[in-house]
């Protein structure tokens, strides 16, 4: 296979919103200090000579902290090689990365090594730190005398800060067969501070279809770990999906087909697989949590222990924006079964949960003791009501919280009972959009309104779609606290200051056409203080 070409990331002058809009922005006090680059004459410490073009997988940098962010690689010589290993031998590898404060690497501020092994997929996730709050960084590594491609990363503000205002995009359901990345190309044009994955990084399914050249390689269902990483190496070699990781720092979280398609706790939605045994799934997750962390920009504090992963965790901007990156796989109950019968009978019982007694619990306290203007949710299935049924007859998602309404509702009276404002969720999963209030009560549409859902469609799932369909219809007929719905492809970007979130839809004519344009179909505004949606602009 040859590598694709990883295009140059253009970017626009950062605008009044893009990094964090003055005011929070770190001074030059680093620029001058004299930090070596990295030898270029060097001789690489590893075992066996290795092959070049190690960095076919690009770079990325994620979860910032206002002293830092994580930085991230994979070296793969031959990304799809079958066994998942990306052609690299069994020997420790030693990767030197540098951050620098400007993009042609010529004032480096800091510069450390980590070892890439075997065991990790040679994989490198190296935590910096020291660096100054607010502020716009580049960086690169070196392995084996070769660079890699120059990407850019952001720290967050001071804990304290008073920050003007921020840019961030959000993003989910990247099926690789199904289309071309054109989103993505997009976004790595915008002004942007973070990006946000909700889930659906890749699908786990066989992906046979191959109008577009795009099959998956292993043209089979992923289980073992070899079969997800050999996956991941596939849509990570994606030149678009790689400018938009190299353009700003992720904030990442799985949903249900990083491992198995709709799975819920210990427990697989496939009958005739043999890891519906719950041991048995266990084992799979277990190898999907592993390759999801080889190729993810996360902190060692995600780092996976078998089946288990910390996955919800919270970032802070200053005293604008908490963002709580939730977990609704690995806590919740299982899905209800039988029917849409018995998804009405059932979802109300108490018993059942989303996120889990410590998980809810960690994000009530935290939007209980958020002092920041805007309380942000990462949410991968989407929490609004969904009539999806005509007329008086209703029918609701086995899979989103509409199956688990009791667990919603302890959550909104929560966050009445609290006095919580401006609560606001970002949602993947649906292969749609939609902007819709979020209501104590959705059968009384006058009842209080407790925050605003913005759901995201896909980045390719579902193929080129379409600005409406009859499902989108109906919810706008059924569902009065939806205001706008589209069911193209794209991507969405959140701009927030003191005084207004506003959520633009941006979509893509095309997803079987490579290079199609992407334009904006809508802005959402939400102002703060008044829970629910203020305006919907339509272009």
């Amino acid at each position: 296979m040859s590598r694709p070409a990883l295009p140059p990331v253009s970017r626009t002058p950062i605008s009044r919103r893009g990094l964090f809009a003055a005011g929070a922005l770190g001074g030059a006090g680093l620029a001058g200090v004299g930090v070596p680059a990295l030898a270029r004459d060097r001789r690489p410490v590893v075992g066996p000579r290795l092959a070049s073009e190690l960095f076919t997988l690009g770079i990325a940098s994620g979860d910032p902290w206002p002293d830092g962010f994580v930085l991230w690689t994979r070296l793969a010589p031959e990304p799809l090689a079958a066994d998942g290993l990306g052609g690299m031998p069994d020997a420790e590898v030693e990767v030197e990365w540098e951050v620098a404060t400007d993009e042609a690497m010529s004032q480096v501020v800091r510069r450390g090594t980590e070892t890439a092994r075997l065991a990790g997929n040679h994989s490198v996730h190296a935590e910096v730190t020291g660096l100054e709050p607010a502020r716009e960084y580049w960086y690169r590594f070196r392995a084996n005398g070769e660079l890699s491609p120059v990407g850019r990363a952001v720290t967050a503000p001071a804990a304290d800060a008073e920050v003007a205002a921020m840019t961030f995009a959000f993003a989910s359901c990247q099926n690789f067969p199904e289309g071309y990345f054109n989103a993505y190309a997009d976004l790595a044009r915008q002004d942007l501070d973070l990006v946000v994955h909700l889930g659906d990084y890749i699908y786990e399914g066989a992906g046979t279809q191959d109008a577009l050249g795009r099959a998956h390689t292993s043209r089979k269902e992923t289980f073992t770990l070899a079969d997800y990483r050999l996956r991941y190496s596939q849509y990570k070699a994606d030149a678009d999906l790689q400018a938009a990781h190299a353009h700003a720092p992720w904030a990442v979280a799985p949903d249900d087909h990083e491992v198995e398609n709709n799975w819920a706790g210990d427990i697989s939605q496939v009958d005739t697989e043999p890891d519906q045994d719950p041991a048995v799934f266990r084992q799979r997750r277990a190898a999907a949590y592993q390759a999801y962390w080889e190729n993810m920009p996360l902190r060692r504090s995600s780092l996976p222990q078998g089946p288990e992963m910390d996955i919800y965790r919270r970032l802070t901007f200053g005293r604008l924006l908490s963002l709580s990156m939730l977990d609704t796989r690995r806590f919740r109950d299982d899905q209800i079964e039988g029917g849409n019968q018995a998804v009405l009978d059932g979802r109300w019982d108490p018993r059942r949960t989303m996120l889990g007694r410590r998980q809810e619990g960690w994000l009530l306290n935290g939007l209980d003791s958020s002092r920041a203007r805007w309380n942000v949710l990462g949410n991968q299935v989407f929490c609004f009501e969904a009539d999806h049924e005509a007329g008086p007859e209703v029918r609701y998602s086995g899979d989103t919280w509409d199956s688990y309404a009791a667990a919603r509702q302890r959550l909104f009276d929560q966050l009445h009972r609290r006095g919580v404002e401006n609560f606001v969720m970002v949602t993947g999963d649906a292969h749609r959009s939609v902007a819709a209030d979020l209501k104590l009560d959705f059968s009384d549409p006058s009842s209080p309104t407790v925050g605003t859902e913005f759901l995201g469609t896909s980045i390719t799932s579902g193929g080129n779609g379409s600005d409406q369909d009859d499902l989108g219809r109906v919810w706008l007929a059924e569902n009065p606290h939806m205001k706008f719905h589209n069911k193209q492809r794209g991507y969405q970007v959140v701009r927030l200051d003191q005084d207004t979130l506003e959520c633009e839809y941006r979509v893509c004519d095309s997803v079987t056409v490579p290079g199609a344009p992407v334009r904006t179909r809508s802005v959402v505004t939400v102002e703060s203080g008044r829970a629910g949606i203020a305006d919907v602009s339509l272009f």
